[in-house]
């Protein structure tokens, strides 16, 4: 996401801003990126197989959720929600003991 605001988002003399907020409670972490380019909204890319603009096809399949909000008085915030993974069995269990 930060990629894509310093390529596509990029307006000379300004800079995007990268906000992650992480919730102990929930687990859950939120990404925020905002850029100077309210008028370029974000749009997957619908050739997988190319080179670039792949970058919210990976935002997409890693995210929970992700959107776009308005950011006044011309740019945008694009920004993701990613909650923790169920943990696979045996992960934080503690060491099995058998008795010898």
């Amino acid at each position: 996401m930060a990629a894509n605001a310093a390529l596509h988002g990029r307006v000379q003399g300004r800079d995007f801003r990268l906000a992650l907020r992480f919730d102990p409670a929930t687990g859950l972490l939120r990404i925020a990126v905002t850029d100077a380019r309210g008028d370029r909204l974000p749009c997957p890319a619908a050739d997988t197989e190319a080179e670039a603009s792949r970058g919210l096809i990976l935002v997409t399949a890693l995210a929970d959720r992700w959107g776009t909000d308005p950011y006044p008085p011309g740019g945008k915030t694009v920004w993701a929600e990613v909650s923790p993974s169920p943990q696979e069995p045996g992960e934080g269990d503690p060491p099995l003991h058998h008795p010898g």
